[in-house]
Parts: C-alpha cells; structure tokens; sequence
C-alpha cells in the first residue's frame, strides 16, 4: 500500500521533480562558470567575467535550492533571501572590475567573447526550459528562474558586446555592457530579496 495519499503525493512528486531539474541545472552551470572564467581571463573581457560570475552564482543559489526543496516556507526565503545577497554581490564583483579597467584598459578578444557567449546562450537556454514549469512552485523555485532568465540576458548582452568591439576596435563596448549587466545584476537582486523579506513578514 502506498505510504502517501492525496495532497502529499502530489507534493512529494512535485518535490522530487524539483530536484532533478536543480541536479541537472547545477551541474550545467558550474561546468559554466569554469568554462566561461577560462575564456573571460583569456580574452579580458569584462561582461564575459560578469557572465561567469553569474554562473557561478547560479551554481551556489541551485545548490542551496537543493537543500530547502523539502523544507518549510520560512527556509525557502531565507535562502532566497541569501540568493539576492549573492546577485548582489555579484554585481559589485563586476562593478569592481569595470573601474579596474579604467585605469588598466585592455581591448577584448571579440572571437572569444563571440564564440563563448553563444556557448552560453546554448547551457542556459536549456536550464530556462527546464526550469519553466517550475516557475511558479513556490518561492525557492521562483527565484531560481529569476536566475535562470538573467542568465540570458547575460548572454545575448556579451554577444552584443563582442559585435562593439568588432566594430570599433575598442574595448567602451565591453565596458557598457558590463555595467548594463551591472545594472540587470542589481535589478534582479532587489527583486528576490524584496519577495523574500515579504515570505518570512507573512510567515512570521
């Protein structure tokens, strides 16, 4: 005989779905981050470190998402609460490095920028579609596709930034699209750590 019934099968399945789509985005994102960190530091290329930065990011928040599936509400938000500190300091990472530049410029390999961009356009594409029916769960999987979808943003920006630098043979474009990023980074933090603080005031 079954050890559930009714509501807490259906919950139990929906949990258990949760992890196989956060395994699976997990492991894509933190072979990313390796990937994309690699081409950034060959390339100097300031949005693609942004990029693999956020992937990295993505990696940890996917990680901790894993550990709250099966917990209560007040532990989804304030982990998601923890995901917006981490948005947000990924932000500040690349903000850090943009005024670096300034004063220790270098023009980016576009190639580079080019090729891994795409590359990640590809892995992210598939965590968003992996994560879409999970989108409105709850607030744990909510904020994991608020990752999920900076990613892409993140991605078709670099791309855009690498087409600049191309076309000019400078590196302003890089720069510009970094502090967009910057800007979508700190967006998106506000956004989760807002939802977050108004879980736990309604659960408290």
């Amino acid at each position: 005989m079954s050890g559930c019934c009714g509501n807490n099968c259906s919950l139990d399945a929906r949990q258990q779905q949760q992890r196989s789509t956060l395994k699976i985005v997990l492991a894509i994102n933190a072979l990313m981050f390796f990937v994309i960190l690699a081409a950034a530091l060959y390339g100097h290329s300031t949005s693609l470190l942004a990029d693999s930065l956020d992937n990295f990011g993505d990696a940890l928040t996917y990680a901790l998402s894993l550990y709250v599936v099966s917990r209560g509400n007040t532990a989804r938000a304030r982990v998601a609460l923890f995901k917006g500190g981490l948005i947000l300091l990924a932000a500040l990472l690349v903000l850090a490095q943009i005024i670096y530049k300034f004063f220790v410029p270098a023009t980016p390999l576009f190639e580079i920028m080019g090729i891994f961009s795409l590359l990640g356009l590809l892995a992210n594409s598939i965590c968003l579609w992996l994560l879409w029916r999970h989108r409105h769960e709850d607030i744990n999987m909510s904020s994991v596709w608020e990752c999920s979808r900076n990613d892409i943003a993140s991605n078709l920006s670099v791309f855009i930034a690498a087409g600049g630098v191309w076309l000019t043979g400078q590196n302003w474009p890089d720069i510009l699209v970094a502090l967009i990023l910057v800007w979508i980074l700190l967006r998106s933090a506000t956004r989760v750590i807002k939802g977050a603080l108004a879980e736990l005031g309604h659960g408290s």
